[in-house]
Parts: structure tokens; sequence; C-alpha cells
């Protein structure tokens, strides 16, 4: 398998410039997972590091938020021989499992995503998974960008850790140059 970033960098997924997050913030670097996503062969070597890395924990099911999550969800779920669902949004910062999906309780649940930032895509996953009364065995992703470590009370693999400088929009010093503020994706 090539290198993680050698991936995002010839799918042209690392993009630079100023860039408004589905979180709010501001970054300088954007991460179009959709360019790895859109390639199975690509998408099937880093779903294979998560599906890996989880193969002897007892995962029962691979859960992932809308909407990479349910491609990453699937692939993942693909290769550990297990079913997979998705929570899609039901509130402003709720997610829930719709269309007659059953987490069993006491399930141990993988909760995958595609980029972690502050971690709300996930969290949502996370108290639909309890509401549901299923349980976190672990998290993975494609790249956690977060500056900080995250605590989820479970454990987080990434495909790639790779802090990326974030801004609070009125403390943005890319705004404060005139930069032109570029939206992509669902944010």
């Amino acid at each position: 398998m090539e290198d993680v970033v050698t991936l995002f960098e010839k799918t042209g997924a690392i993009l630079k410039g100023h860039f408004l997050l589905t979180s709010g913030l501001h970054s300088p670097i954007y991460w179009e997972k959709f360019r790895i996503i859109e390639n199975p062969e690509y998408n099937q070597q880093l779903c294979s590091m998560i599906a890996d890395h989880y193969k002897d924990k007892g995962i029962e099911l691979v859960a992932g938020p809308t909407t990479g999550g349910i491609v990453l969800a699937h692939e993942i779920a693909r290769q550990m021989g297990l079913k997979c669902v998705f929570a899609e949004k039901i509130a402003d910062s709720e997610r829930g499992f719709r269309r007659g999906f059953v987490i069993k309780p006491g399930a141990k649940i993988l909760v995958v995503d595609d980029i972690l930032t502050t971690g709300k895509s996930i969290r949502e996953v996370l108290a639909a998974v309890k509401k549901a009364g299923g349980e976190v065995a672990g998290i993975g992703v494609l790249v956690d960008r977060s500056d900080t470590a995250l605590e989820f009370n479970a454990p987080v693999f990434s495909c790639l850790r790779s802090a990326t400088t974030t801004y609070k929009p009125d403390d943005c010093p890319l705004c404060q140059e005139g930069l032109p503020l570029t939206k992509h994706g669902s944010s």
C-alpha cells in the first residue's frame, strides 16, 4: 500500500487556501475526503487499515454518519464480514438510526468517519449508538486533523494523524488578510 499522505496528495485531496469547515472554523488546509472515497481502490486500502486494526476486538456492527461515513462504514463492514448502519441528522445537533436499522442491546460497535476535526459528528453518532443500546468498542477515521487529541471514552485509530491549524472566524488571520473564504462539501 502507498503511504497515506501520498494517496491524498496524488488524488488532489489536500487543498490549500482559506476554507470554512463544517464545524464553522476556518483553516488554511482542507482535506477533501471524496477524492479518496471516489476511488474504490484507495478507499479500500484506507478502510483496510481501520478494519485490520479492529479485526480482533469483537466488533459486531460498523456505524458511520451521513454522508462520507456511509461509504466508509460499508467498506469496513464488508472487509470485516459485518453489517453496517448509518446515523443521519434528526435534529440540529442530533443523529439517529432510521430506515429500520437495529442495534442489539450491548452490541460492540465500531464508529467510523472521514475527517476528524472537532469530533462533533462522531459525538453525535456515539450518542445515537448509546441511545440505541449499543456499546462503542472503537472509533476509526481516515484523517485525525484535530489540533489536540480528543477524548471519546473509546479507542481512536486514524489512518493519518495530521494536526491542522484551525481558527475561530473572529480570530482568523486569513480573514484579516482578506483571502476569500471557500466553502466545500456539506459545510
